[in-house]
């Protein structure tokens, strides 16, 4: 029969913390199974061989969190000792040390997401790989800084059976203090969400459902859209002496002229694309095809700037030899960096970025009594329910507009 018990070895250093271990025994071979546990020898009882603390100590949060922790670890031990023995297989307490760094290597966040994220990526789901990487970057840093304060969290990364209610929670808190916005909160949560229930899906951890407090839902946020004497505000300002300035102008229209073609069609778009006076592309979002008439706005654009040597047919993505995914990224951020000023430049009432062109192309659309059916297609909307529903949030400043002219009127 093996037995697993915890151990504490001294620093030689007085004062300083010293290290919790594990002793394995089984056919009076001994294996000693190492920990990332650091704790002061007042906060170790050799009688029950416990990690003990009181509620006035400064470290109470950290020791309670390496006790839980410790608990789970002999808990984890003694599953890997009853199933080699249900089994009926021969084994050593190296085999025990072994099966257990074995399952803490499948346990670690980190690596399960990264297995994950791999997978994604071979399936050819680039963007989704890219929001599970976002969601792991923004959990990872928020670790690193509560072990700084000394909460929660010890060893060097969080496990799978590690995420609590209370971590959630406190990882919730945590992205509100950072002025995070409940949408973007809830995205985070939901990839987490989804991420741990994989992992109780393949038996590696027991679903204790930790996510049943924090917010999971979506917010319904409201749409903004420019009217067409802002856009063409916009269009008129001499940005000649400002090339960033005029480059982002000429992308926030190029996409209103497209129709509200988002920013990653609009970069993705080939000089193939465009034959007989027509643009042909699919949409990356919903896969469906779609096609434009290519106008002399359009033209004036894209003759500004040297053709791209990627093949492509605007000028976000220009070179070969770079990685096309983060070139478009770092334009668009630089697209909504500039756009910002441009906003102020016009004293628009509203932040300005590229997605403001789509809300504003839709909210033209329906000012000149375009049918829905007929902007639904335009937008490339998978239903004229999607339309209805995008539309009816631009509705909000328009009533708001009305409702203060007939306060005024009181």
């Amino acid at each position: 029969m093996a037995s697993v018990k915890v151990k504490f070895r001294s620093s030689a250093v007085d004062g300083n913390v010293g290290a919790v271990y594990y002793q394995i025994i089984h056919d009076r071979k001994v294996r000693r199974l190492p920990t990332d546990y650091r704790i002061y020898p007042s906060e170790w009882s050799d009688s029950s061989s416990t990690v003990v603390t009181t509620m006035r100590s400064e470290r109470y949060p950290v020791v309670i969190s390496i006790r839980e922790n410790i608990n789970r670890d002999i808990e984890q031990l003694s599953r890997i000792v009853k199933r080699f023995e249900t089994k009926g297989l021969l084994f050593s307490a190296s085999d025990i040390v072994n099966e257990f760094q074995r399952y803490e290597q499948e346990c670690s966040l980190l690596n399960f997401m990264g297995e994950i994220i791999v997978k994604l990526k071979q399936n050819g789901k680039i963007r989704t790989a890219e929001t599970y990487i976002s969601a792991l970057n923004s959990f990872t840093k928020f670790i690193d800084i509560s072990k700084a304060k000394g909460h929660y969290f010890m060893g060097n990364e969080i496990m799978l059976y590690g995420i609590t209610s209370d971590i959630v929670e406190y990882y919730e808190s945590y992205l509100h203090s950072r002025g995070v916005t409940p949408n973007t909160i809830s995205f985070y949560m939901r990839i987490l969400r989804a991420v741990y229930n994989r992992a109780v899906e393949k038996d590696l951890i027991e679903q204790s459902f930790p996510f049943r407090h924090v917010y999971t839902g979506i917010d319904k946020t409201v749409k903004r859209a420019l009217p067409l004497a802002v856009i063409k505000k916009i269009k008129a300002l001499d940005l000649s002496l400002c090339p960033a300035l005029d480059y982002a102008r000429d992308m926030f229209l190029m996409s209103f002229y497209l129709r509200g073609m988002s920013f990653i069609d609009m970069a993705f778009l080939r000089k193939s694309d465009l034959r007989n006076g027509h643009v042909l592309y699919r949409r990356r979002k919903t896969g469906q095809r779609l096609t434009i008439e290519w106008t002399k706005e359009m033209q004036v654009v894209i003759d500004k700037y040297p053709e791209s040597r990627a093949g492509y047919l605007l000028p976000i993505i220009r070179n070969t030899g770079i990685n096309e995914r983060c070139a478009y990224r770092n334009m668009s951020y630089n697209i909504n960096r500039s756009l910002k000023k441009i906003a102020q430049m016009i004293n628009a009432d509203i932040p300005l970025t590229l997605y403001v062109a789509r809300h504003s192309w839709a909210s033209a659309a329906k000012s000149k009594g375009i049918p829905i059916s007929v902007i639904s297609e335009g937008m490339g909307h998978d239903s004229e329910t999607t339309t209805r529903i995008y539309l009816a949030s631009l509705d909000t400043a328009v009533v708001d507009r009305a409702n203060s002219i007939i306060l005024k009127s009181l």
